[in-house]
């Protein structure tokens, strides 16, 4: 089963984008709360929020899987160092344009924004090969049980396929084609242009598709897949010991009334765990109906 060693000895580069983005979150609930600023209908600091959080967990389980990688592990951490730069990089172009009030994806207005759009791509690209580095990194990694095992390669692919979909956003709408001045080239709704209807907190459209649950169930994948094998594993220990329990309370059962199923067949006693089981009584299970003689 998989285990935790503390905190601090994981991943150090990835630890520090942890924390930075915890900061950038409170950051931008403060920035909700006090600016009033709106970019497609929703508050500017909405994006870097969901980015803040979301980097702050991946780069938290990220520092957690380093720490079962044994061969390769000099690549696996330089691959992890190259997760947090590029990590902090693109959060960091997201918030720096979240504060000027201008869109951070797809935005090729001006000069700048175009430049900055730009550095967000490779940060894009270094982003998915590092992670791919982790992933054949993960996928020799002698992790305890194969549950657990494959619960983490699984979750870095379907987290590579989450970040692939991504790829999709980047291509420009019949609209933005046919449009003489290009200031927005790709988008994330289907079917429906950027900034209609959207649910709460995500801003998912509810009017048409969007590329943009894909992405998210993709790269929170990596998170999903090892804590279901966590839980699965943790309610099998219980279900185990729980077993155990109604075993001993129905041979304790049987033995104490005056009448009905006894473990205590020819050759064998009561005890413990090592009673009736939870079956139907038969020959094989070692439990017969028998009635206590009656004293005259």
């Amino acid at each position: 089963m998989m285990t935790f060693r503390p905190v601090l000895r994981w991943h150090r580069p990835l630890l520090m984008l942890a924390a930075v983005m915890a900061l950038l979150v409170l950051v931008c609930v403060t920035g909700l709360l006090v600016d009033d600023r709106r970019l497609l209908g929703v508050s500017v600091w909405l994006k870097p929020l969901k980015f803040g959080i979301s980097f702050a967990v991946y780069a938290m389980t990220l520092a957690w899987m380093l720490t079962l990688v044994t061969r390769g592990r000099r690549i696996a951490e330089a691959a992890g160092t190259a997760v947090a730069v590029a990590g902090a990089a693109e959060v960091g172009i997201i918030a720096f344009q979240a504060a000027r009030g201008h869109l951070s994806h797809y935005n090729v207005a001006t000069d700048l924004d175009d430049t900055l759009w730009m550095w967000m791509g490779i940060t894009i690209g270094v982003l998915w090969v590092a992670t791919l580095v982790l992933a054949v990194v993960l996928f020799f990694a002698p992790i305890g049980d194969p549950a657990s095992r494959w619960a983490v390669r699984l979750g870095v692919l379907v987290a590579l396929g989450g970040m692939a979909v991504g790829l999709l956003m980047l291509r420009p709408t019949p609209e933005q084609r046919a449009a003489d001045v290009e200031t927005v080239v790709g988008a994330h709704s289907v079917g429906v242009p950027d900034g209609g209807p959207g649910m709460p907190l995500t801003g998912w459209s509810l009017t048409g598709g969007d590329l943009r649950i894909a992405h998210f169930v993709g790269m929170h994948g990596l998170q999903a897949l090892p804590l279901l094998a966590m839980l699965l594993a943790a309610v099998a220990g219980s279900r185990a010991g729980l077993d155990q329990v109604r075993r001993g309370a129905w041979c304790w059962w049987g033995r104490r009334r005056t009448s009905g199923w006894s473990c205590c067949s020819p050759g064998r006693r009561c005890a413990g765990s090592r009673c009736c089981p939870t079956r139907r009584p038969g020959p094989r299970s070692g439990c017969w109906p028998r009635r206590r003689a009656r004293v005259p």
